[in-house]
């Protein structure tokens, strides 16, 4: 297994609640964008992906807060591939701040979708792996 794919973002003033915290709802975004990330450095990039008619499709997020998060600060957000068998797979993800204390970990469950028939296809860590240039970033 290959280290998780990471990058570091600083939080914005604009992405704040009223109380000065990080909304919630950017911890999720900050996750969706790195696993974007990911695909595009295993060099699956989201025009390359749709081209074969196939797309992602989330069935499940566990979000969880541990430490909050202020404006300025850095955070090394990681994307973790997890293959399974069947029509699904798992995406672990953690965002810390920059001296290491965790402050929220995504657990997801996803799939990928025809996007012509509307349903699940059968193996997509296989269909990843055909698309990807370097698949070991996804663990393929």
């Amino acid at each position: 297994m290959t280290e998780p794919f990471h990058l570091r973002i600083t939080v914005r003033g604009y992405e704040l609640d009223t109380q000065g915290h990080l909304n919630q709802a950017v911890y999720l975004q900050y996750c969706e964008h790195l696993r974007w990330e990911s695909l595009r450095a295993a060099g699956i990039s989201q025009a390359k992906l749709i081209s074969t008619r196939i797309g992602p499709a989330v069935l499940e997020n566990t979000m969880r807060f541990h430490r909050e998060l202020r404006g300025g600060d850095e955070v090394d957000v990681t994307c973790k591939w997890i293959w399974g068998e069947g029509k699904t797979f798992r995406v672990e993800q953690e965002i810390r701040r920059a001296d290491g204390v965790l402050a929220c970990d995504l657990s997801s469950v996803a799939g990928l979708i025809d996007l012509d028939k509307r349903k699940m296809i059968s193996n997509p860590a296989e269909h990843f792996a055909k698309l990807a240039d370097h698949p070991e970033i996804m663990d393929l």
